[in-house]
């Protein structure tokens, strides 16, 4: 088992940056980050492979980038551009890779809210 602790979420204006933070108890990969916004369902936004590869969800492509920081356990989340409808509470996750591009949730933290004013 993991445990796993998200923070970095806030209230920002249209265009603005926030880099989210997921440290997990213990070092794991694939990880991942999802999020859902309200009524909606949850939606896979970027994971990263043990090979340090990424992918990404076609909506947030060019605007967020997913890294990791081995020696602290800790993947991050940079979002760029924010847009009112990335609005939503973000989830880090170990994930599992079903096949190439699709990934699911294993484990999961507790989630941050990021809101985009317009």
């Amino acid at each position: 088992q993991v445990q796993l602790v998200e923070s970095g979420g806030g209230l920002v204006q249209t265009g603005a940056s926030l880099r989210l933070s997921c440290a997990a108890s213990r070092r794991t990969f694939p990880m991942g980050w999802f999020r859902q916004a309200p009524g909606m369902d949850r939606e896979f936004v970027a994971a990263i492979r043990w090979s340090d590869s990424t992918y990404s969800a076609e909506s947030v492509k060019g605007r967020f980038i997913i890294s990791r920081d081995n020696a602290k356990n800790t993947i991050y989340l940079q979002m760029n551009n924010l847009k009112p409808e990335d609005t939503a509470v973000y989830y880090c996750a170990t994930v599992s890779e079903k096949r190439v591009g699709y990934f699911e949730g294993d484990y999961w933290g507790q989630g941050t809210q990021v809101t985009v004013s317009s």
